[in-house]
């Protein structure tokens, strides 16, 4: 499998755990040391996923997924389109994957709304 059908597959995942939630997702594919819009947040965006009162978003949509590959990191951009029943809007998303030990994680990200 390519680095860049794989990083289509860990973003389709990472959709799914938006619906989910599914905090362990993010718990796994998120590295300790990540820099979420330059702060070490993990907890904060595990916690975010943990359902409470059931699901957060009843649809999610990804929409111009670009990939650039670059051996052992990938960086996406892409815009997610969310509805649900607290929050419902549209997010831009930029996030580098790093593989290490044969592990995909997202190693940073910025979020823009």
């Amino acid at each position: 499998m390519s680095t860049v059908e794989e990083i289509i597959a860990l973003e389709e995942r990472l959709r799914r755990a938006e619906l989910g939630p599914d905090p362990a997702f993010f718990e796994t594919m998120v590295a300790d040391d990540a820099l979420i819009d330059g702060l070490r947040i993990k907890a904060k965006i595990v916690a975010a996923h943990r359902p409470s009162g059931g699901p957060k978003f009843t649809r999610v949509t990804v929409n111009d997924m670009e990939i650039a590959d670059h051996g052992s990191a990938a960086v996406v951009t892409c815009t997610g389109t969310y509805e649900g029943p607290d929050w419902s809007g549209t997010l831009k998303f930029m996030r580098v994957w790093h593989k290490r030990n044969r592990r995909w994680q997202i190693i940073a990200a910025s979020i823009v709304k």
